[in-house]
């Protein structure tokens, strides 16, 4: 059997293994496909993590683990966009002078800075959609941390990115995200960086949930499928900080 059917089995094996039996408090283990297993245990060998699932105990090759995560770091998804979302006025207005949809300029916002203007990560990027101050000032900020000049730069600079990538939204979140110099380097497809793609994951799950609720009455953009990086990179390298050029990306914000 085949790394890749093997997994398909363990996912599988997982799933019915939690709805027969009560799941202990654990860690997510975040596969290179996009599955997520719930697991109580883990031990890395070296070249394969053995994992102690609700149905016993399973290995999976090193390379095809991009994360491992604590099961309560995982954000709930945001309330549908309603006058009673913090900035949404903001928000509304860069979506319609910008053309893109306000649910996703929502999720982003969440993510990035969960709706503190004066949010600050690590990579120094600030404010609502976490800009950093050199993107900020290209796109023609003057106050970084001004929630619509930020949301107004942020939305601008995301269209850019749709357009860029034909609207394939997984390419245009993980060059905001990565940059669009990483994303050219593995041929227009998401960099195999753990941050990026969970990044990326995170935030389509979060807008595919929006519109699929009642509530959404704006149209959804097509999600491609996440493509396979051209040369794997251990998921332990950590995704290189976006260059100070024109084209550099903000960093997302640090939960």
């Amino acid at each position: 059997m085949n790394v890749r059917n093997s997994l398909l089995a363990l996912f599988v094996a997982t799933l019915f293994s939690a709805a027969a039996a009560p799941q202990l408090r654990g860690e997510y283990i975040v596969l290179r496909s996009g599955a997520r297993l719930n697991v109580t245990g883990y031990e890395f060998l070296g070249n394969k993590y053995r994992l102690q699932v609700a149905g016993g105990v399973v290995e999976v090759p090193a390379e095809e683990v991009v994360a491992i995560e604590p099961e309560e770091i995982f954000e709930p998804i945001p309330e549908p966009l309603s006058p009673k979302t913090p900035f949404h006025d903001i928000i509304q207005a860069a979506a319609d002078r910008y053309a893109v949809d306000p649910d996703l300029i929502h999720c982003v916002i969440a993510l990035e800075s969960n709706f503190d203007p004066k949010a600050v990560s690590r990579k120094n990027a600030r404010g609502l959609m976490q800009l950093l101050p050199q993107t900020a000032a290209q796109l023609g900020v003057r106050d970084i941390f001004d929630p619509q000049e930020n949301v107004n730069a942020g939305t601008r600079y995301l269209k850019d990115l749709l357009v860029k990538y034909d609207n394939n939204l997984n390419l245009a979140l993980a060059a905001y995200n990565a940059g669009p110099d990483r994303v050219e380097q593995y041929g227009r497809r998401v960099p195999p960086y753990p941050e990026t793609l969970l990044y990326v994951r995170k935030i389509s799950r979060s807008y595919n949930k929006l519109k699929t609720s009642p509530a959404s009455s704006q149209p959804t953009l097509s999600l491609d499928s996440l493509a396979p990086a051209p040369s794997p990179i251990p998921a332990s390298s950590p995704a290189p900080s976006p260059s100070p050029t024109p084209s550099a990306p903000p960093s997302p914000a640090v939960p």
